[in-house]
């Protein structure tokens, strides 16, 4: 064969696997080579990954059209979000380990027994929130600091985005129970949807094109309501309609008090686990804040540009946690581990590649968001200490949803605390202080915490203990 031949040939593999992984299908990810399952989930999770960040991309954009306040009102509404976001992600978490588990033991109505109960406490959940949301929205913009002007334009924002919660908690419950079934074409498929309704009524209704009301701010709340609203539709008729892995039915939705009490058991580790790296973070603006607006600038720019080169290695770190939760269902502990080290592996190799290109182009990549020089010399700086630290992340990242995917989500919420606010903080306050190293030093601590939390996790991982874990 030629070599063009051997090129054409390659890429028509290429697009037909691809497909498959793009579409429904009933493979055992028990069974069969470990690269092929872990690329058939997690090509899916990756650009799921992607599709959940576009939300707030897309509404910022056409709000930004509004001026100032408009964008401040989202902003402060968004922070505000970010407590749901941790609330619904850590339920999650708990979820796909339990759905896994049982998908491994070919048990699929005991995963939809599981998924019922989630959604018990999904309604429970919205209805708590989405009361206090609307009836509190201005008081809750106060407390965040909002001017008065800010308040007076976002208020409707505020109050139809959290009166609405259901759509966000029941958009990540339901993925969630997805992706642990292996099902992740139909999370995938869910989110293309309502990004899709999402991206067609902001401009209709911020606006008020052709039939629809002007409604400024309030309409990209009511987009992204309904946009999320009819991704969750769909997946409640998927979940209904036994085409997938689990096939939810009337008896699924009878209450079982001790499946509940386990759920949010497990699950409590990975709300804990997001909270505590949030607000990390959010302590670390807080330090980098000493030296003005132009170090806030570059490490807002810095987070910006890791967040999109971490949803690829996210997608293959939810990849992982299927396959452990799926084999360990399947008593097949030694595979399970053999899968996350190999995802480790594809990970880091990704990520490696993905630091070096933020060290050639740091310079680049910050004048794309600003040309300002100190904003440039932060930025440049930033970007060069977060991508040396890149490869360990991969590894860390991928073990730590490993451990999630197990059931055992307090080892990584304790590493996390131990890690962020024992380590990170401190070393970030004394770096950035009383060293000569400005914000260089909090974006140093920043790559010591997470690489300590690489290693911490690899000892937890090869103790072995998550093997045991019920789930």
């Amino acid at each position: 064969m030629t070599e063009s031949g051997r090129q054409a040939s390659i890429w028509q593999r290429s697009m037909s696997f691809l497909r498959v992984a793009l579409r429904d299908n009933d493979e055992d990810f028990t069974t069969g080579p470990i690269g092929r399952a872990l690329a058939l989930l997690a090509i899916p999770m990756m650009l799921e990954m992607a599709m959940e960040s576009i939300f707030a991309v897309v509404d910022i954009a056409f709000v930004a059209q509004l001026g100032t306040d408009a964008i401040a009102a989202v902003g402060i509404t968004e922070a505000l979000i970010t407590v749901l976001y941790g609330i619904a992600i850590g339920l999650g978490t708990g979820l796909t380990a339990m759905v896994a588990r049982r998908i491994g033991e070919k048990d699929a109505d005991a995963a939809a027994q599981v998924t019922g109960q989630a959604i018990w406490l999904g309604a429970i959940l919205s209805l708590i929130i989405g009361v206090a949301g609307v009836t509190y929205a201005r008081d809750l913009l106060e407390l965040m600091g909002a001017s008065s002007s800010v308040i007076e334009q976002g208020q409707g924002f505020t109050a139809v985005l959290l009166g609405g919660s259901v759509s966000i908690i029941y958009l990540f419950l339901l993925n969630a129970a997805f992706r642990g079934a292996g099902d992740a074409t139909v999370a995938l498929r869910s989110l293309w949807l309502a990004n899709g309704c999402n991206i067609v009524l902001d401009p209709c209704l911020i606006f008020g094109l052709g039939p629809f009301p002007e409604m400024g701010v309030t309409g990209a709340a009511v987009a992204t309501t309904i946009g999320r609203g009819i991704g969750v539709i769909y997946q409640l008729w998927y979940l209904m309609d036994g085409h997938g892995r689990i096939a939810l039915r009337v008896r699924h939705l009878r209450l079982v008090p001790a499946l509940i009490a386990r759920l949010l058991r497990i699950s409590v580790g990975g709300i804990g686990q997001f909270l505590i790296a949030t607000a990390s973070w959010i302590g670390v603006m807080r330090i980098v804040a000493i030296y003005g607006s132009p170090a806030i600038a570059a490490y807002t720019i810095a987070l910006r540009m890791m967040e999109f080169t971490f949803l690829p290695a996210w997608g293959l770190g939810n990849a992982a946690a299927t396959l452990v939760g799926q084999n360990l269902g399947a008593k097949q502990p030694d595979r399970a581990e053999r899968s996350a080290w190999r995802a480790a592996r594809y990970n880091a190799v990704f990520m490696a590649v993905a630091g070096a290109f933020l060290l050639i182009f740091a310079r680049e990549i910050t004048g794309l968001f600003s040309d300002e020089s100190d904003v440039l010399l932060w930025g440049t700086s930033c970007l060069q200490i977060m991508g040396i630290g890149f490869p360990m992340y991969a590894v860390g990242m991928v073990i730590i949803q490993s451990l999630n995917g197990a059931g055992d989500t307090a080892t990584p919420a304790i590493l996390n605390f131990l890690c962020f606010w024992i380590v990170q903080i401190p070393l970030a306050i004394i770096l950035a202080t009383r060293t000569a190293l400005g914000p260089n030093g909090a974006f140093i601590a920043i790559v010591v915490s997470e690489s300590l939390l690489t290693i911490l996790g690899v000892i937890m991982f090869r103790r072995g203990n998550w093997k045991h874990q019920v789930a």
